[in-house]
């Protein structure tokens, strides 16, 4: 039963994309347990608690042909046709989301190719991908929900029925209501369990066209140092654990115990990051980054010359895209600080470069000239080069997101509710609405790359450090 079909989320299948597919041994498996749930429809393990779910498919695809399709429209309907996640689709598949409340129990593949009239391989898929989750009681439904949505989740949550059921026992309605993801095609779920199921996960062609062994900056025992190319996930996305740096970089040194992600970079940023190989040595890593002791340098190419110096500026502290920055002080705005070490004028790059990179035109008005920035980065707050950047009316180029409110800001100044040409409200009220139409100014987010690089990565006083290639900018 559906509670809150069709949601809308940021997922949609990319194409271009070279094959990969299950390994023999792994088809295998999978079609003997599908044969196994639908000749007997015996549920072989009760779902297990999150710690004892196997997190890593590494092993299980291969750089193979795929015998299969993914989505592809029916000829007849028009509607979408469902065959299998690999090859990547040569066309855009519409976000779809499905929240799900169990009615029914058994293996986690069958209920979803059952209610979601799905073929049993694309669902495994799915799951392979890490784009399947669950909770033990289902999440409060958004106030969009419909009354019947609303009603099943109230039956669903009703404290009689959950008194039925062992497996919360012990455990508090929000620890319950937890989203773990399912990673194993015959895991049991049992009647109330809620399901998350991101039909369309969110693909990463970029990762089937790079060397990736040649990007390994540096390999020890501890951890991994990766010139990450633009375009790409450090440790993948919400739905696509598979089509990450972490996944395809692992599989390209032939490590049996996948690398780990310590920090992020965005995915259209190209440069430094460290994986560590062990769980330890991850923990190693974040305390590090607690204690400040890890030094992260980048090259900016920014759309207009940038003053050398310390830049301060603070974060609105709302979680989603894009972020807004503050020239004064707000309370409660986390400080963004970044020193500009050099700015030096170069060429823009030509059409053929910005074309064979994908970089995105959003309108600037001069084209001549580009200006590279060295940067310290002091605080590491999420796009808070590009923020800054965009602030000083100095864009990176090629950031679709900012740029545009760049311009606008250029072009009817005081636009920027919280900016250097920034005017008196009346109210809050109107400074939030002035807030709201600010962020629409803002573009997409990039699709592959942007005019940054994390060019430089060091820890313990120098001890460790280490530097990416030639930025993108700088083709040869």
């Amino acid at each position: 039963m559906s509670l809150m079909n069709s949601l809308v989320s940021s997922a949609c299948l990319s194409s271009n994309c070279r094959a990969l597919s299950f390994s023999a041994a792994t088809l295998r498996r999978t079609l003997s347990l599908f044969s196994t749930h639908h000749a007997n429809r015996r549920c072989p393990t009760p779902l297990c608690p999150p710690n004892t779910i196997r997190t890593s498919f590494i092993s299980n695809f291969s750089a193979s042909p795929a015998i299969t399709q993914p989505p592809s429209p029916s000829p007849a309907s028009g509607e979408l046709e469902y065959h299998r996640l690999l090859p990547c689709p040569t066309q855009t598949s519409p976000p779809r989301v499905e929240h799900m409340v169990v009615t029914e129990g058994g293996p986690v593949l069958d209920y979803i190719t059952k209610v979601l009239n799905l073929p049993p391989l694309y669902v495994a898929d799915l799951i392979h991908f890490g784009a399947v989750y669950y909770a033990l009681v289902c999440p409060n439904p958004p106030p969009t929900a419909t009354p019947e949505q609303f009603r099943v989740f109230k039956d669903a949550t009703d404290p009689e029925v959950l008194k039925t059921r062992k497996s919360i026992k012990g455990k508090t309605v929000r620890e319950a209501q937890k989203t773990f993801r399912i990673t194993q095609v015959d895991e049991f779920v049992e009647p109330g369990t809620y399901l998350r199921v991101h039909v369309h996960p969110k693909r990463s062609p970029m990762c089937y066209e790079i060397d990736w062994k040649s990007r390994v900056i540096a390999l020890t025992d501890n951890y991994a140092v990766l010139d990450k190319p633009a375009g790409t996930s450090v440790g993948g996305t919400t739905d696509n654990i598979e089509e990450s740096c972490a996944t395809f970089s692992s599989r390209a040194l032939g490590l049996t115990e996948p690398l780990k992600t310590t920090h992020q970079i965005d995915n259209c940023t190209e440069g430094c990051v460290v994986f560590a190989r062990t769980k330890e040595y991850c923990s190693i890593f974040h305390g590090k980054i607690r204690e400040k002791t890890v030094s992260k340098q980048y090259l900016a190419l920014a759309s207009a010359p940038v003053p050398t110096g310390i830049i301060t500026h603070y974060m609105r502290p709302v979680n989603v895209a894009p972020r807004v920055v503050s020239d004064d002080f707000v309370k409660g705005w986390p400080l963004c600080r970044l020193e500009v070490l050099e700015c030096r004028e170069v060429p823009w790059p030509h059409s053929d470069i910005e074309k064979k990179y994908s970089i995105e035109d959003s309108g600037w008005p001069s084209k001549k000239f580009a200006y590279e920035c060295r940067i310290n980065l002091l605080t590491g707050r999420t796009h808070q080069i590009r923020a800054q950047l965009t602030a000083l009316g100095a864009p990176i180029v090629g950031d679709s997101m900012y740029m545009p409110a760049a311009i606008a800001e250029m072009r009817h100044p005081g636009l920027n509710p919280y900016g250097k040409f920034k005017t008196q409200y009346a109210s809050e009220s109107d400074r939030m609405v002035a807030v709201d139409e600010w962020i629409l100014q803002h573009g997409k987010e990039p699709s592959v790359a942007i005019g940054l690089q994390a060019s430089q990565i060091s820890w313990d006083n120098g001890e460790h450090i280490y530097n990416a290639g030639s930025p993108w900018w700088i083709d040869n």
